[in-house]
């Protein structure tokens, strides 16, 4: 059974919790550094995890924080993944350096 959280009750939730963000990005600094992780957009991906976290969170499937930071934990692998990173949705999973010219993409949007 889904929780039945109201709108503002959600943004309370999300609001108290919106340190938990910080905790998984500073126990992950190592991984933020060798896959050339920006900590802004970290931080806002995980925001927008934890925002869907709360919404579909189920408290008869245990407790909220551990919830929280299981998925934090791994929308921050999601994060490093090549596909989000550049945006490529049909990119391979190890994609790395991915370049693009300018001119290829002129020559897409033109067509």
């Amino acid at each position: 059974m889904k929780n039945n959280y109201s709108f503002d009750e959600r943004n309370r939730i999300v609001e108290e919790n919106l340190y938990r963000i910080d905790v998984v990005l500073r126990c992950n600094r190592a991984l933020m550094k060798a896959a050339h992780l920006d900590y802004d957009d970290a931080y806002q991906q995980l925001a927008i995890r934890l925002i869907r976290c709360v919404e579909g969170f189920d408290p008869e499937k245990g407790e909220l924080a551990q919830h929280i930071y299981s998925q934090l934990h791994h929308e921050l692998l999601n994060c490093k993944d090549s596909r989000s990173r550049y945006g490529f949705t049909g990119a391979p999973r190890d994609l790395r350096g991915a370049v693009v010219s300018l001119d290829d993409c002129r020559d897409l949007a033109a067509a």
